[in-house]
């Protein structure tokens, strides 16, 4: 990925938050960030990503003053999904250390400190775990339990909550990472891959109070494929050409069966017998070409986000309408 043009010299903390449809949310979350961040005595920046909003969240924006550190604010030119706004959010990024979080005021800007404290024991990125979880119990905690002990399973990461936005992580680690579709729940086991140093703590948790959720059941299906494709981002993307080959030796065996059974059978089917026997021929063929494919795609590293529209500010109340 190429170095952000940002200048990071001097900055300690950078607080991400996406926003889809929060206007009445954006107003009360910001004062607790400054009431989180003033007294550590750090210099640090809140960004906030309008991600595509069609409600009065963008004007709320632009209303946020005080405190000692700075507004940013982005804004994407349509919805595209939390884990594209956040890594608009990375890209602006310029502290040492970067906490994401959402803007339901379900999260908790006091929790923020901890998750320095945390940092600066080593580790590279801190998760936090929503342990007494304020959300309705059939419709989002067990759909939620089942897909974190799902992702566990699959990853080795043994992290108790992959959907809690409040994370700690040191810059570099989030500057060089590709997201995209609901990746972003994956955090933990993409950086763990790439070496850095994973942990949890536990953090507050708030019932939401304004505004609606934007988090279903039937979001469960989406992770299991995100879990799906990733697993064979990081598992296959070296050896996609084997894995493949394997599918295909079934096909191609079968092929040779049936054009052996038409040469040397003389029997009176061998017209269909040979048709079968292409058939599985080409399939097996075919399934060498895409495990090549798959190769050069997935060992590629050109993920970007260029359908998105950032239009960065450095305070939204200087920005024309």
């Amino acid at each position: 990925m190429a170095t952000s043009a940002v200048d990071t010299k001097g900055w300690d903390l950078s607080i991400v938050v996406p926003l889809h449809n929060e206007e009445e949310n954006v107003g009360r979350l910001h004062p607790r960030i400054v009431a989180a961040c003033d007294p550590l005595g750090v210099r640090y920046e809140a960004i906030y990503v309008d991600d595509g909003s069609t409600d009065g969240t963008w004007a709320e924006l632009r209303k946020l003053n005080g405190g000692a550190g700075e507004i940013v604010c982005a804004q994407l030119a349509r919805n595209s999904g939390q884990t594209p706004a956040m890594a608009a959010g990375f890209r602006l990024a310029r502290g040492r250390i970067v906490v994401s979080m959402d803007g339901d005021l379900q999260n908790d800007p006091a929790d923020i400190p901890r998750l320095l404290e945390k940092c600066d024991e080593g580790y590279d990125l801190v998760c936090g775990w929503r342990k007494n979880r304020q959300d309705k119990l059939i419709s989002r905690k067990i759909p939620s339990k089942c897909a974190n002990w799902l992702i566990r399973k699959v990853t080795g990461v043994q992290v108790h909550d992959y959907g809690c936005s409040l994370k700690a992580y040191r810059r570099p680690l989030v500057q060089r990472m590709r997201l995209y579709s609901d990746m972003h729940r994956f955090l933990p086991f993409i950086s763990q891959m790439s070496g850095a140093r994973v942990t949890e703590l536990p953090v507050n948790h708030a019932p939401r109070i304004y505004g609606t959720t934007k988090y279903g059941i039937g979001r469960t299906w989406k992770v299991l494929f995100d879990l799906i494709t990733l697993k064979m981002l990081v598992h296959y993307s070296s050896r996609s050409l084997f894995w493949f080959f394997g599918l295909a030796i079934v096909p191609l065996m079968l092929s040779a069966g049936f054009m052996i059974t038409t040469v040397v059978g003389g029997i009176e089917n061998a017209v269909v017998l040979f048709g079968c026997g292409i058939a599985f021929g080409t399939l097996g063929v075919f399934m060498l070409f895409l495990g090549l494919l798959s190769g050069i795609l997935l060992g590629s590293d050109r993920r970007e986000f260029e359908h998105l529209i950032v239009r960065e500010h450095g305070h939204p109340a200087e920005a024309p309408a």
